[in-house]
């Protein structure tokens, strides 16, 4: 008893700056956690995702390069694309699930899934005769006729890609909204560690070449889906109910957002891309277009974290607006966007200081490793700003602003950051560190233009609107099962 009065008394005494200070660190802490259990397994598997194509690469690159541009343009041109739209498209469930979810509306999750499978598969159905016709579109658009050869060969290996898209990414986006990516996590690194061997095995052991690298990368694809899959099925009671004729109703809603999604997403994935294009008419294309290649490859693993911060952000910000939180969606933007831009600047300094020692990784020619390296501090500057921009992209899917974000993207990446990438490598002449430039330049005033829209936003509307959004569609619901 002694011992609990002298506390009580302490407590009474303590002044309340300290208090505050107390109860902010106390928010803090318990934000993060919130935050690393939806961002750590998040991060780990895009790298891990992301890993199958450097690792493929590491091997083609080693085969000629020949083969590495063409692979090279593929994954950075066609699977890109294909990446941008069902990305995009996907992305719709982690406003739905995530704003049903904080709501408590767990049985929605199920039929949004449904529904998004199939959008999503029916677009992938009609992504597939740029795959089949690849070499005569690359020709078209001034690619070299070999690369263009060899690029037709991979991309209809990359046919398999696109479907596995379909799967994976609808998978993970009705997952993490419950924050149960974990099983996400693991069969990520399951599937990277098969591709690593079987990478060494086909195109090293047994000399199968390209066609070793791209089986292996369907197998690394195709084995974490049907985890996904069947841990959806079996061990997610309360948001899967089995499959449902609802999926099949109501549908233009989802339409609406996943269009406006993908139209988010794809303006910024197909950037990389346009840029990608813009090095292939220049002098010494190969070697452009492997340096470029490399960097985006670099920034591209740095990415994985601010994209996994990008996964946090849409949950809590989704999750905490369905809850009806909008200090709690506040403070969540304000730590992840810190947490994820603190990270971002240890990063920026290390790749400052190793230039493109890295790029030996990729490639032994030390023409391309020596473009690289001339390239490095822009690829440091672009790691420091990637790691904001995406993650305001996530707030933005939490709240769904997906149409707003999509036409600040026209504007700062294709009507600012091309422009001057074309001027600055093809007028004045700098060639990649000019196409890299206007890069970076269009996603510094994006980034500006995102924290404009996130500071003045009226947080109390937003909670006002997912509620409306959840109860509107919660009802439909629940009306078409007591029709049932």
């Amino acid at each position: 008893m002694g011992s609990e009065e002298l506390n009580k008394n302490l407590l009474q005494h303590q002044n309340p700056s300290e208090e505050d200070e107390e109860s902010l660190r106390k928010r803090v802490w318990e934000e993060s956690k919130k935050l690393w259990i939806v961002a750590g397994p998040a991060i780990f598997n895009r790298f891990s995702t992301f890993g199958i194509m450097v690792v493929a690469q590491s091997f083609i690159g080693h085969i000629g390069s020949t083969e590495l541009a063409a692979y090279a343009l593929v994954m950075t041109v066609l699977v890109r694309f294909a990446n941008g739209i069902l990305l995009g498209m996907a992305s719709a469930l982690e406003t739905l699930c995530g704003q049903a979810y904080g709501a408590k509306q767990y049985e929605m999750l199920g039929v949004y899934l449904q529904r998004s499978w199939i959008v999503i598969f029916l677009t992938s159905i009609l992504l597939l005769p740029i795959y089949i016709f690849t070499k005569p579109i690359l020709v078209a658009l001034g690619q070299d006729e070999n690369i263009a050869q060899v690029a037709g060969s991979i991309s209809i290996w990359s046919i398999g890609i696109v479907f596995a898209f379909s799967a994976s990414f609808t998978c993970q986006m009705f997952l993490q909204a419950q924050s149960k990516n974990k099983i996400i996590a693991y069969l990520a690194a399951v599937s990277i560690s098969i591709h690593v061997f079987m990478s060494w095995l086909l195109t090293v052991r047994f000399k199968f070449g390209l066609n070793g690298a791209m089986t292996s990368i369907l197998l690394a694809y195709w084995i974490p889906n049907l985890g996904q899959l069947v841990f959806i099925m079996t061990k997610c009671p309360d948001t899967w109910k089995g499959f449902s004729f609802l999926a099949f109703k109501d549908l233009w809603p989802v339409i609406k957002l996943s269009l406006s999604s993908g139209a988010m997403l794809c303006l910024e994935i197909w950037y990389n891309t346009v840029l990608i294009l813009l090095t292939g008419n220049m002098e010494n294309a190969e070697i452009s277009i492997d340096a470029l290649a490399i960097c985006l490859n670099i920034n591209g693993w740095e990415m994985m974290i601010a994209l996994g911060f990008f996964a946090a952000a849409s949950v809590r910000v989704s999750n905490e607006l369905g809850r009806g939180s909008s200090k709690a969606a506040k403070f969540s933007i304000v730590i992840t966007v810190l947490t994820s831009f603190s990270i971002g600047f240890v990063l920026f300094l290390i790749f400052l200081f190793l230039k493109g020692r890295l790029a030996y990784i990729f490639t032994p020619n030390p023409d391309v490793a020596n473009a690289v390296g001339d390239l490095s501090p822009l690829l440091s500057f672009s790691i420091l700003m990637n790691s904001v921009q995406p993650v305001l992209s996530g707030v933005s899917v939490g709240a769904g602003w997906q149409s707003v974000v999509a036409y600040v993207n026209i504007g700062c990446y294709y009507l600012i950051g091309i422009p001057i990438g074309v001027v600055l490598g093809n007028i004045l002449h700098l060639q990649v560190k000019g196409v890299w430039i206007g890069m970076l330049f269009g996603t510094f005033v994006q980034t500006i233009m995102l924290i404009t829209i996130t500071f003045k936003t009226d947080w109390d509307k937003q909670v006002e609107i997912a509620r409306n959004r959840v109860n509107k569609w919660a009802v439909v619901e629940n009306d078409e099962s007591n029709n049932t």
